[in-house]
Order: structure tokens, then C-alpha cells, then sequence
């Protein structure tokens, strides 16, 4: 539990930072705008880069890490879906949104530390198997089920047109395109490049979360307490209940399956709330999800670590 809190604890400070200030009023909500288009549009997209550009992406690629995972994903994103359409009558736009909060689970700010903490730093290998299509994979669902969503009633003939679109309007997707681009030519960007990117990547998640604590205080739970934790249950337990028991039917090994179920029993990543923000859908749910699925995370976690072998 210390050591979870050691994890979490400075996330959540820098979120309340960012909360109180805009509550006090020491940061306007246009300034909290600008940062939230600042860290979407320009340093999480310059992380992104930075991470696939680099990585091995050869390297430890298992299809039942990566099938149990991303599976469990799935269903954490159907599960969301459907309960916020058919229990909750929220309308298909927002069920999509809210099924997004299910899908993306906080695989870097919390999924590395906790793995690293629980089993060492030789633990982490399977970790950015997953977190190397993390991204892509996961916009690339929600956004061509948003897009087919606000597509209906018109010609199916422009659907793939619409999606690609989106997809690569979306400054993360470029991020992760370009990286991968560099990674498999074996283009090497001038130092001065990489020193630069480097400064925009430290502002990034900081700035983020900072940022995300001000949309908190705009977007704080008012009636919406029983579809956020219907989102939540979907990213903390449908998404690793999945992974787990697809794990062991499969016989992943130890390192790789305790990595694909601690990384899926993470609260919904900041990437929930960009989501829903692009598309302007659910953004008080996805906001909340992402705070209260970050503070639950802290006994979740506990108990998926006593589970795990």
C-alpha cells in the first residue's frame, strides 16, 4: 500500500494543484484551455514520438501478451458502451465517450511504476510491448466507432474517408506515425532536435495533469455518479478480469502475464478525458473517471498484486 501510494500520491497532488487553483481562481479556465491544447496538441504528441522512435519494437512481441490485453480492453470499451446506452440512456455519442474511459487504461503514468515496483526493473519488458501500440490501437477503435456513430444515416462511401480524417486530424496519432516512421528507417534526428524534444516531453505529463485538475474543477460530478462508476468498474475490473482469466487459458508466462494484468488494472488514463474532449462528448464523466479511477486504483491494485503469481 506504501509503495502504491509513493506511486500515485504526486499524481493526485498535481492534479489538486491544478483543481485549487482554478477553483480559487489564481488560473482562468481559458489559461487551463490553452494548457490542455498545449499538452494534447504539441508535448504528448512530442512523447509519443519520442517513445516509438526509440523503442525495439521487435522485441518481445507475443501474441497472447498482447491478444489478452487488448481483448480485455475490448470488452472493458463494450461493457462501457452498452451499460451507458441501455442503462443509463445516455445518448450513442456520449456511450462512446464513456466506452473510451473503459478502453484506455493509464499503462505509462501508473502501469510502469507499480510494475517496476512490484517485480524490478527487468520486469518491464512486456509493459512496452503493450504500451508500443497502446495509443494507436485505442484511438484507432474509438475513433472509427465515434466516426461511424456520427456518420449514420449518411453514404457509407465517405465513412473511410471521415475516420482516416479524424485519425490523422488527431496530433497524438501523428505523433505516434512519425515516431514509428523514424523507428523503422533508422533515420537519426540531429541532437539539437533531441535535445529540444526533450524539453517539450518533461513538460508534458506534469502540464497535463496540472491541466486536467482545472477540468476537474469545471467538469466535477453533478448527477453523473452512477455512469462514472459504471466506467470506472469497467477499466478497473472487466478490463483485467478479461486479461487475467485469457492469460492463464493461454499459459502466458509469468513476467508477461503479471505485466498485462497490472498494466490493465490501471484507473483510465488522461487519454480518456482527451477523447472526450475532441469530440466535446461526456467530458464530466470521462474528467471524474479518470480522478476517481486514480484514487480507487490504490486498492484495486493492491489486490490484483496479491492475486498475481
Amino acid at each position: 500500500m506504501t509503495t502504491l501510494l509513493a506511486v500515485v500520491l504526486p499524481v493526485f497532488l498535481v492534479l489538486g494543484f491544478g483543481y485549487l487553483a482554478t477553483a480559487r481562481g489564481w488560473i482562468g479556465e481559458s489559461a487551463i484551455d490553452g494548457l490542455m491544447k498545449f499538452s494534447q496538441g504539441f508535448a504528448i504528441p512530442c512523447l509519443l514520438f519520442r517513445a516509438i522512435s526509440t523503442l525495439d519494437i521487435g522485441a518481445h512481441f507475443d501474441p497472447a501478451l498482447l491478444g489478452s490485453f487488448y481483448l480485455g480492453a475490448l470488452s472493458g470499451f463494450a461493457v462501457g458502451l452498452l451499460g451507458a446506452l441501455l442503462l443509463f440512456r445516455r445518448p450513442l455519442e456520449d456511450a462512446v465517450a464513456i466506452g473510451f474511459v473503459g478502453l484506455f487504461s493509464n499503462s505509462l503514468l501508473l502501469g510502469l511504476p507499480i510494475t517496476e515496483r512490484a517485480y524490478g526493473a527487468g520486469a518491464l519488458e512486456a509493459n512496452y510491448a503493450i504500451i508500443a501500440i497502446h495509443s494507436p490501437f485505442c484511438y484507432a477503435i474509438g475513433i472509427t466507432v465515434m466516426e461511424t456513430v456520427q456518420a449514420r444515416g449518411g453514404p457509407l462511401r465517405h465513412l473511410p474517408g471521415r475516420i482516416l480524417k479524424a485519425m490523422f486530424r488527431n496530433s497524438l496519432i501523428l505523433g505516434i506515425v512519425l515516431g514509428l516512421a523514424v523507428n523503422l528507417t533508422g533515420i537519426t534526428l540531429p541532437q539539437v532536435a533531441q535535445e529540444a524534444l526533450d524539453l517539450l516531453v518533461r513538460a508534458a505529463l506534469p502540464t497535463a495533469l496540472f491541466g486536467l485538475g482545472g477540468v476537474l474543477y469545471r467538469y466535477r460530478p453533478e448527477g453523473d455518479l452512477r455512469v462514472i462508476f459504471w466506467a470506472v468498474g469497467c477499466s478497473l475490473l472487466v478490463h483485467p478480469l478479461v486479461t487475467y482469466g485469457l492469460g492463464r487459458a493461454w499459459g502466458l508466462e509469468v513476467p508477461a502475464f503479471r505485466s498485462a494484468v497490472v498494466t490493465a488494472a490501471m484507473a483510465p488514463g488522461v487519454n480518456a478525458y482527451l477523447f472526450a474532449d475532441m469530440y466535446g462528448r461526456a467530458r464530466r464523466v470521462a474528467a471524474s473517471s479518470v480522478l476517481i479511477g486514480t484514487a480507487l486504483t490504490v486498492l484495486t491494485a493492491t489486490v490484483w498484486l496479491a492475486l498475481l503469481p
